[in-house]
């Protein structure tokens, strides 16, 4: 056995691989236990050394889970640029236009990822939730994005 170390690997750091595997682990974690904020922190940090598509989907939905919506669409809409087959990208894009009353956006993303992926009952019902608010605001004459302003009347 040797003394020498490996050419890859120095005293004291480890190979990017393994930065990059333990801020991936970290996220994860950190998403499960709640912590979206914190997570949306590391995956961030990763996405800057790593971007294949699963690091993308992880820090798209820590953003999405720390309620940060409108980066929630800039981080799913890199992760569908990169990845236009990732269902789950379009859904999260979908679920992130929803929030930010973008209906029609969301229905094309919640659509798309139900077409990819048929077996997930999610993506049917949140589609099924974006299709029944945009017909509740034609019936209504409502503005199909955006706010409602609510009118309660004059005070007299």
């Amino acid at each position: 056995m040797s003394d020498d170390i490996s050419n890859d690997v120095r005293v004291g750091e480890a190979p990017d691989g393994e930065i990059a595997y333990g801020l991936y682990r970290r996220g994860m974690e950190l998403l499960a236990s709640g912590n979206a904020h914190s997570a949306a922190i590391v995956l961030a940090r990763l996405k800057s050394i790593d971007s294949s598509p699963s690091v993308l989907e992880a820090h798209a939905r820590a953003v999405f889970d720390a309620a940060q919506y409108v980066a929630a669409i800039d981080a799913f809409e890199e992760l569908v640029e990169r990845s236009p087959d990732a269902d789950y990208g379009h859904y999260g894009l979908g679920m992130s236009y929803w929030r930010t009353q973008n209906f029609i956006k969301s229905r094309d993303h919640l659509a798309m990822a139900m077409v990819m992926r048929p077996d997930r009952p999610e993506y049917a019902s949140a589609l099924s939730q974006v299709k029944a608010t945009l017909r509740a605001r034609v019936e209504a004459g409502l503005p199909l994005e955006g706010p409602i302003e609510a009118d309660f009347g004059s005070a007299d």
